[in-house]
């Protein structure tokens, strides 16, 4: 069903270089896709992924592109536009986390981060979903994370930009009711990625213990966009502490988030 689904369309994934982008590009090749559009900072990887896909029979194209930058977002939609591209699956993966003291976190540092996993996204989806509505087709993911169920000392500001992703997601999906397009947001806990090497933290217990991989939270991401359903966690042990933590204080969610991502 989902090949059937997905058949002779183009997707759009951000963050496509490295990690869950490139596991989500795949997943999507191999479920029909005609079109592949990859967009990131790093040529290089671009390329070879580009590679890889066009060896497995998919059309691809690449964009060398910071989507943190002012204008960035309006800037691809208008280069796809100008190339008689319509995007049919938008994959909004593009994304970075910072791990320390709030106040130890530089502002620069902070704001790119801020820029990027919420604004870049919500600019995103405003500009790519108007086109989909148009045509009463379309797919948006949006990657949040199990933090966006909680607030977390230590991951301060990156929690709170997931759980903005979380509820845009939530109310954008609410609103595209009938007209042929939606939006999921999917919450991955811990997974096999640079994220920890980009956000400055060495694993923990709770990283190793409940650590997926790429591939496999890929592959159910898919799975839950297709449903057109507004959000899922992925994997039932972050289901499971997703769940558990609307029944648990606000202090005590606090302190035990901070405990289980704390550095020794």
């Amino acid at each position: 069903m989902a090949a059937t689904t997905l058949s002779g369309k183009t997707a759009l994934v951000t963050g496509a270089s490295s990690g869950l982008g490139v596991d989500f590009a795949r997943e999507l090749a191999g479920l029909g896709c005609k079109q592949l559009i990859l967009v990131a900072r790093r040529e290089d990887l671009l390329k070879q992924l580009q590679a890889e896909l066009q060896q497995r029979g998919a059309q691809v194209s690449i964009v060398t592109l910071d989507l943190a930058a002012a204008g960035a977002p309006q800037a691809l939609h208008d280069l796809l536009r100008q190339q008689g591209m319509t995007v049919d699956v938008l994959v909004n993966n593009a994304g970075f986390g910072l791990f320390g003291k709030d106040l130890e976190i530089s502002w620069d540092r902070t704001r790119q981060m801020l820029q990027l996993n919420m604004l870049a996204l919500t600019e995103l989806s405003k500009l790519f979903a108007r086109d989909m509505v148009k045509r009463r087709f379309g797919y948006i993911m949006q990657i949040a994370s199990t933090g966006a169920y909680q607030p977390t000392p230590t991951y301060a500001a990156y929690s709170a930009t997931k759980a903005y992703v979380l509820s845009y997601g939530e109310a954008l999906n609410y609103e595209l009711r009938g007209t042929g397009v939606s939006c999921t947001v999917i919450s991955p806990g811990v997974t096999a990625t640079e994220f920890l090497k980009v956000s400055g933290q060495k694993p923990t217990w709770y990283h190793r213990l409940t650590m997926m991989s790429s591939a496999e939270v890929a592959r159910a991401g898919v799975r839950k966009m297709l449903t057109r359903r507004g959000s899922g966690v992925i994997g039932w042990l972050n289901w499971l502490a997703a769940f558990t933590v609307r029944f648990t204080p606000r202090p005590l969610a606090v302190a035990l988030g901070y405990q289980l991502m704390k550095n020794d």
